[in-house]
This record gives C-alpha cells, structure tokens and sequence, in this order.
C-alpha cells in the first residue's frame, strides 16, 4: 500500500470532524486514511468520505493524528511511529508530551492538542504544545494547519494545557447548562418550550458572534446592553447575588485540576 499523508486513529465524532474539515479545506481524500476498529462504524466513514482509505489498523502514514481515548493512546502512537508517521498529533485530555514520547520512540516530532466540541461544526478552539527541539516550530506549523480546518488554533506551553480543558475544553458544557437555564426561565415567564429554546439559541449565537467579531472586550459588550436603571441591569444584579461569575470561576479551576489529576 502506498504511504498516505495523513492516518487519523480514531473515527469517532472527533475523528469524523477532522476529516470533514480537512476535505472541504481542500486536502484530497487520496492522501488521508482513518482507522476504525467498529466494522458498522468503519461502513459509515466508507460512505460519508468517498475516496479516504478507511482501515481497521494503521496503515503506512507520513503523518498521523491520535483521536481515541487516552488508555489507547500510548498503543496508537507506537502504532503510527511504526509504520512511518514522522510527525504525531495526540488529541486526548490529559495524555502529556512525555507519554507520547516514550510510545513513538525517538524518531517522529510529537504534539499534543487540545481541541473542543465546536470542532464538529468548524468553530472549534484548540491549543497545541510540543517538545523543545530544532524543529519545534516545523511540527507546529504542521499541526496548527491541520486543526484550523476546524477552528481556531493557539500554541502554548504544555504547562498551559491543563487550564485551557479547563476553559475551552470543557467550556461548551458551561453554555449549554446556561442554555438549558435559559431556555427554562423563558417557560417560567409565559413562553412556550420551542419559542424559548428558538430565542435561547440565537441569543446565544448572536451573542458570541458580536464578542469574536468586535474588538471590545466582553465587560465592554455587557455595559453597552446594560441601560442604568433597566431591565438588564436588574437581571444582572440577580445574577451576582447568585454568585454566577464565582461559580464559572470555580467551575474553570475545578476542571483545570481535574485534567492535572489525569496527566498524572
């Protein structure tokens, strides 16, 4: 079999958004394969990217992106270095340089990644870190063009990962609980569950969208909504006697501890 540029071990939903964003970024298929050991899973990739080679192991790869859970992780690097990858991404919480080290071996550059959920529609925040070394930034550049084709991308120090699980990674969870609040307090007002949840929603995305889209700041954007006197105002003053912004505080720096915890 000839050497594909790019094996993804893994086709889950994560795996399955890579790929969808590497195809429609331009990447011919021919030069990607994707490993899936679920027979009926490996069925609906086959259908889904006409082209890519789908495989139940890791076929010959110059480049590789681990996307399985973290006990597998270790076995997949070892898998992918030996059959060639010379560069490796590694995309599961809490997996750290050293163990992606010690399973490719001395040979192939290795990243770690930490992406998040919004990757499944293109609009996803990842970071990535990798070893000193002379071609750090070579790895970097590799990895960083490969995950922007689902969102957006920061490189940081390992050392900083944890923090970001603990802020983008889990962040999504913190919306959609937000969301859910939302969506109930429209019914406790008088309006029915659809027309909540369609408002909810949009509030949800128009607001994100006037935050990544402008250059003020959030605290900025809020005191331009907040009339004195008004009715945002009033909302917001409950929701600081409820200690919301210290509970997403805590919520943050619980996560964050938790995928230290992991790591170790």
């Amino acid at each position: 079999m000839t050497d594909v540029e790019l094996c993804l071990v893994g086709g889950g939903r994560m795996g399955e958004a890579l790929l969808g964003g590497l195809v429609a970024a331009g990447t011919d298929p021919d030069s990607l394969a994707v490993v899936e050991v679920l027979a009926g899973r490996r069925a609906e990739l086959v259908d889904r990217f006409p082209g890519v080679t789908v495989a139940a192991e890791v076929v010959p790869c110059r480049a590789g992106i681990v996307a399985v859970k973290p006990p597998d992780v270790a076995a997949a690097t070892a898998q992918l270095a030996a059959r060639g990858a010379l560069r490796i991404v590694s995309i599961a919480a809490g997996i750290t340089l050293g163990t992606l080290r010690a399973a490719a071996g001395p040979g192939p550059a290795v990243v770690r990644a930490m992406p998040n959920t919004p990757a499944l529609v293109g609009t996803g925040a990842t970071a990535i870190a990798t070893e000193p070394a002379d071609d750090a930034d070579a790895a970097l550049d590799w990895a960083e063009g490969v995950l922007r084709s689902v969102g957006e991308v920061v490189r940081l120090p390992e050392t900083s990962l944890d923090a970001v699980t603990g802020l983008s990674g889990s962040g999504p969870a913190y919306v959609f609980l937000v969301a859910e609040a939302l969506v109930d307090a429209g019914v406790l007002v008088g309006l029915s569950r659809p027309v909540a949840e369609q408002l909810a929603g949009q509030t949800l995305l128009g607001a994100a969208r006037l935050l990544t889209g402008s250059d003020a700041s959030a605290a900025d954007l809020r005191a331009q909504v907040t009339s004195p006197g008004g009715t945002t105002a009033a909302g917001l003053r409950e929701l600081e006697r409820a200690g919301v912004r210290g509970a997403l505080l805590d919520a943050v720096a619980a996560a964050t501890a938790r995928s230290r915890e992991l790591g170790a």
